[in-house]
């Protein structure tokens, strides 16, 4: 029973697997189309492999550039955001006090409030800070809305590290801050690439929040430009599907690279936790 058991579990898992490649199927087969062959039948290979759809798709976004706008975001949002998350849930978990315990409160509560909540108030403060129309604007904004769910991440970690660890390096004369940035920070690394993989699919992909802030055709991220064929009368589907391979293939890359550590973090986050 055990056996047959086994087997149904994998050709579940292999139908699971397979379901979930249909979009990229359709996706990357018809990138390849004309817009009349794709428009007549989605489904099928293309009759003539058009590959001249990637170099328009490429000039037309003018790539290099929305890349460049979205890589600066995607990094220095997870920057900031690793930082100052794995400084608060220290503070937070290793010294419960009745602040702390309080402003922990405050951070898991911005797990559950809605971004639709706080979207024009936050559209208001970023004009009031001089932010709207920049990079900046939109880096600080994923900081603050990033912060509850990484910090819950890095306090499950550091509840499995052992206290005894931080308690020598005390006693041998090691300051607070150094003793976390030379002992503390390093070994959170496990769940520090599982937090940036997660983020990094929100921040490269998302086109709300970049929506909202920049109008500048310069400034512009990947998500924003593939929506520039999308019009009110006219959907440039030939350019918008290998748009979209183009600004799919660098988060599929940073997934492929972070697999083994995401898998490690998580592991360890259940286990230590």
């Amino acid at each position: 029973m055990k056996i047959k058991h086994k087997y149904l579990l994998t050709v579940l898992m292999a139908a699971a697997v397979m379901i979930f490649l249909i979009p990229f199927y359709l996706i990357v087969m018809n990138s390849f189309k004309s817009n009349g062959e794709l428009l007549r039948d989605v489904l099928s290979w293309p009759k003539e492999w058009i590959f001249t759809n990637y170099a328009k798709a490429y000039s037309t976004l003018d790539y290099p550039r929305v890349f460049l706008n979205s890589l600066l975001v995607t990094v220095f949002s997870n920057l900031g955001v690793v930082v100052i998350s794995a400084l608060a849930a220290y503070r937070l978990e290793r010294f419960p006090t009745r602040g702390n315990k309080l402003l922990g409160m405050l951070f898991m509560a911005g797990l559950i409030i809605p971004f639709q909540v706080v979207m024009i108030p936050l559209v208001k403060v970023l004009q009031t800070m001089h932010l709207v129309n920049t990079l900046a604007g939109v880096i600080l904004t994923y900081w603050g809305m990033a912060l509850p769910f990484t910090i819950f991440l890095f306090r499950g970690f550091i509840q499995g590290i052992p206290r005894e660890i931080e308690e020598a390096a005390m006693v041998d004369g090691c300051a607070l801050f150094y003793m976390f940035w030379k002992i503390v920070f390093p070994l959170l690394k496990p769940i520090m690439f599982t937090a940036i993989t997660v983020n990094t699919f929100w921040f490269w992909n998302d086109f709300l929040l970049p929506q909202l802030i920049i109008s500048d055709k310069k400034l512009q991220t990947i998500p924003i430009a593939v929506n520039s064929f999308f019009g009110q009368y006219v959907m440039k589907w030939d350019l918008a599907l290998p748009a979209l391979v183009l600004a799919v293939v660098p988060a599929v890359i940073v997934f492929i690279c972070f697999q083994k550590q995401v898998v490690e973090g998580i592991v360890s986050g259940a286990v230590k936790g």
